[in-house]
């Protein structure tokens, strides 16, 4: 085990390393009932501006560790970490593939070197204290 995250973006100093990259790269970190780091499996590396994924890799490696809720997280190879409606659009099927399967998905960051952008933070991702069970509605624009 890595460490215990209390909140999400605690995970960032453990997957800063690929901001050096030119392309981006998903990956999913599993956590355990007590929010401890099992694991941070690379899923993807993209394009300079874009990665392909399906949920059946994304919680592959989550279901192996026997995690109970992942996060996920994707450098933007530019400053601007405003997330794409396709980063929106993946998220709420992560999610909704997550409920499926009994693995909460508790964030998704967008990082850079300094920055990141968390969609739980920015209100775009419920946590669950707060009695919400999905993110806001829009539509899906895979393009």
């Amino acid at each position: 085990m890595l460490g215990r995250s209390t909140w999400p973006p605690e995970v960032l100093p453990y997957i800063r390393y690929v901001c050096t990259e030119k392309q981006e790269h998903l990956l999913c970190i599993s956590l355990n009932a007590a929010n401890e780091v099992l694991a941070i499996h690379p899923i993807t590396v993209g394009l300079v501006d874009r990665v392909h994924i399906h949920p059946r890799e994304v919680f592959a490696g989550a279901m192996a560790d026997r995690a109970t809720a992942i996060i996920i997280a994707h450098n933007h190879t530019c400053r601007d970490l405003t997330p794409s409606a396709n980063d929106r659009a993946v998220t709420r099927e992560i999610k909704r593939a997550g409920e499926i399967f009994g693995i909460q998905l508790l964030d998704h960051l967008v990082f850079n070197q300094n920055e990141h952008y968390s969609f739980l933070e920015h209100g775009e991702l419920r946590s669950p204290a707060a009695g919400e069970q999905s993110i806001r509605d829009e539509p899906n624009q895979f393009g």
